[in-house]
């Protein structure tokens, strides 16, 4: 260990950890000031939209309440909560975010008796529901097909997606081609979780985009009405 002591004449000597920690406290008050300064200008500009877990769908309240504490994520027995990358926007970085590729959401129902884990850990009520609420009437987001990419819509026959729905929010057309049925999808993601069009389709090494994804409800209102690119990350098309 380190000695805290002069060798030279015993005058004590200054403490790093003293001159690290007045460091860190001027870099960390110049870092908020900044963010806050900031965080106005990147509401105006807007992150991107996410589907969050349930009862987070109300994104101001959610963003004003979020501690960043991770504790949904911990909790969630399916895996489906990640923490936001900052890459989706400044004020989203760490929030929770659902994550399809690693799981879906069925309000705990299997293993909590339909108890969300992720509201009853939640210390700020950042994730909030009413009491009578219920899977069928909570909507995380909904579900949207990018038909250039399904496997069904090229005629392969693949309908995993219709058939593992548990909401019927999904059915197909006299082609055998999927289709979301709007009034009852939730946004559980399980269609997503399961699909393979891209996974066995891509040329990329490990792809795993999917065909149909879980976007939150006034994204896919904007594809619906033409006023987004289908690839687009939430930016209005030009």
């Amino acid at each position: 260990m380190t000695s805290l002591w002069n060798n030279n004449n015993d005058i004590p000597a200054k403490s790093s950890s003293r001159q690290f920690t007045r460091r860190s406290f001027a870099l960390g008050t110049g870092g908020a000031l900044a963010v806050a300064c900031l965080g106005g200008a990147v509401k105006l500009v807007g992150s991107e939209s996410l589907v969050r877990p349930p009862g987070g769908q109300d994104e101001d309240a959610f963003i004003a309440a979020c501690l960043r504490c991770e504790k949904c994520r911990e909790v969630c027995p399916r895996g489906m909560v990640a923490p936001a990358p900052l890459e989706k926007g400044l004020l989203n970085t760490r929030t929770p975010m659902a994550n399809f590729k690693l799981g879906w959401c069925d309000f705990c129902q299997e293993d909590y008796n339909g108890e969300p884990q992720c509201l009853k850990v939640c210390p700020t009520e950042a994730l909030k529901l009413p009491p009578d609420a219920t899977p069928e009437t909570v909507i995380i987001g909904k579900a949207y097909i990018v038909e250039d990419w399904c496997l069904g819509w090229q005629l392969k026959g693949c309908r995993i997606c219709v058939d593992e729905c548990p909401y019927e929010a999904l059915e197909v057309d006299s082609y055998d081609r999927a289709i979301v049925i709007y009034d009852k999808c939730n946004g559980c993601g399980l269609c997503e979780n399961v699909c393979v069009s891209m996974i066995h389709t891509s040329l990329t090494p490990h792809a795993d985009d999917r065909a149909i994804t879980i976007k939150p409800v006034e994204i896919v209102e904007k594809l619906l009405e033409g006023h987004l690119d289908e690839g687009s990350r939430g930016g209005e098309r030009s």
